[in-house]
């Protein structure tokens, strides 16, 4: 994947990026990173991974030009503490990455943040503001267990009509606050301890950080937030494999290219 730069819309607020990511992530965070600086029409002051202690990682980062991140430092606990599986699958590190990104208001200091997946590449121009609303990115595809949590969570069904479970999302980080602040209030407890218990255990997709927070801004102001239909897609490939006219050529049609790479595409990523 060859790197050019878009232009920054100059009305467009500055913006910091967060990115959880674990060593196999290696096979798509450089693409990641590249398509961010080339793509987001904002200016970027500091992109953040969010890792285990991991030299790897460490040496993508200075390579890079991101701030590393110990996940250990995000939260009170570990993945440790979280147990969230059954005899056929393990949603515990699932569950801990998403709890990380919802206190990424204490990591980034922009008002706004960006957050996205380790393994999804811009391929087009995205604005994440524009005349003082929120654009969240869209698709018709969730899971019902994500809209029971938050009912528990918040008392109320989410009332966005689209899913904005993407795999990016910018977040602003007061409104962030005020739904932790909110769910907290409403459980008597500490919002990821709210989150966990709300979670139905049995079930394998029981959370989701950005419909839970996508619904909460939403719902408390839907006049203030833009959505756009996402055109993601997931390949089976490895990020690194594909021509620039290949990108092209998806780009046509697609907005970002997501590589769930659960095995086997775990040799990192050309810088």
């Amino acid at each position: 994947m060859s790197v050019a730069t878009v232009s920054v819309t100059s009305s467009a607020p500055s913006i910091d990026i967060l990115i959880p990511a674990i060593e196999k992530d290696l096979a798509t965070l450089p693409y990641v990173i590249d398509s961010l600086r080339k793509y987001v029409q904002h200016p970027i002051s500091n992109i953040y991974i969010v890792s285990p202690n991991n030299s790897r990682i460490r040496q993508l980062c200075s390579r890079k030009s991101c701030v590393f991140v110990n996940e250990t430092t995000v939260l009170p606990f570990t993945k440790k503490a979280i147990r969230y599986s059954s005899t056929r699958w393990n949603r515990s590190g699932w569950l801990y990455q998403q709890l990380l990104k919802m206190n990424g208001d204490h990591i980034c200091r922009e008002k706004y943040f960006l957050v996205i997946d380790a393994d999804t590449v811009l391929i087009r121009p995205h604005r994440f503001r524009s005349g003082g609303k929120s654009i969240f990115y869209c698709r018709n595809w969730s899971q019902p267990e994500y809209f029971r949590t938050y009912r528990k969570l918040l008392g109320a069904a989410a009332s966005a009509p689209k899913s904005c479970v993407t795999h990016y999302m910018l977040f602003e980080s007061a409104k962030l606050a005020s739904l932790k602040r909110t769910i907290e209030a409403r459980h008597g407890m500490s919002w990821h301890a709210a989150v966990i218990r709300s979670i139905n255990k049995k079930r394998q997709f029981g959370f989701s950080e950005f419909e839970t927070y996508a619904n909460y801004v939403y719902s408390g102001n839907r006049t203030a937030v833009l959505l756009k239909n996402a055109k993601n897609k997931s390949l089976k490939i490895p990020a690194g494999s594909l021509t620039q006219s290949q990108i092209q050529k998806y780009a046509g049609s697609y907005r970002s290219l997501s590589f769930h790479q659960r095995k086997g595409y775990s040799t990192p990523g050309k810088p």
